[in-house]
């Protein structure tokens, strides 16, 4: 249960990057707001703030253990109820079979597990820069901005989709490597 908790921590960590606000880049809510395809470090810092509002559940200046146990609550209450299609509050095994996956439509299937995993982990020691095991919201906007200044390769002060394509697949590689499959 410990690593899932973790896993899920981790994973809304990576979700909700403001270290990854350049990922977002193009998307509707992303960090491109003016949708003009660079993300400026205006832009970047903005999202990086709504980030840290949305993953601070408590709003005590602060992301730890207690806003990951709120989100992983609320995501355990979002899931039961979108199974529970007759809100009789029990899951039955039609209801389970039928459920529809999320973000796949249409298919019937339901996944309960999560993904992310270890991913998020080492974001979050990184961002943790005192160790204290929760991540003030100047360490946040710190990590956010490495990462911004790392993706920016031509420091302009802007995120192209050229950098941020570069920024991913450098990334990828690392993800391979630390997996043993450097090929993919």
């Amino acid at each position: 249960m410990k690593k899932l908790a973790l896993a899920i921590s981790a994973a809304a960590l990576v979700a909700g990057g403001a270290a990854y606000a350049d990922h977002h880049q193009g998307r509707k809510g992303g960090a491109d707001t003016d949708s003009d395809g660079v993300v400026t470090l205006a832009e970047h810092n903005a999202h990086a703030a709504q980030m840290f509002a949305s993953m601070d559940a408590n709003s005590d200046g602060v992301i730890n253990s207690d806003d990951r146990d709120a989100r992983r609550e609320a995501r355990k209450t979002e899931m039961f109820d979108r199974l529970d299609a007759d809100n009789n509050g029990a899951i039955s095994r039609d209801e389970f079979m039928s459920a529809e996956r999320p973000g796949k439509r249409g298919e019937g299937k339901h996944r309960m597990g999560m993904h992310g995993g270890k991913r998020g982990g080492g974001m979050m020691k990184m961002a943790d820069t005192n160790n204290d095991g929760a991540i003030s919201q100047a360490e946040f906007n710190a990590a956010a901005t490495a990462r911004f200044e790392k993706t920016d390769a031509n420091n302009d002060g802007k995120i192209s989709k050229e950098e941020r394509q570069a920024a991913h697949a450098e990334m990828r590689g690392k993800w391979r490597e630390k997996r043993g499959n450097p090929e993919g």
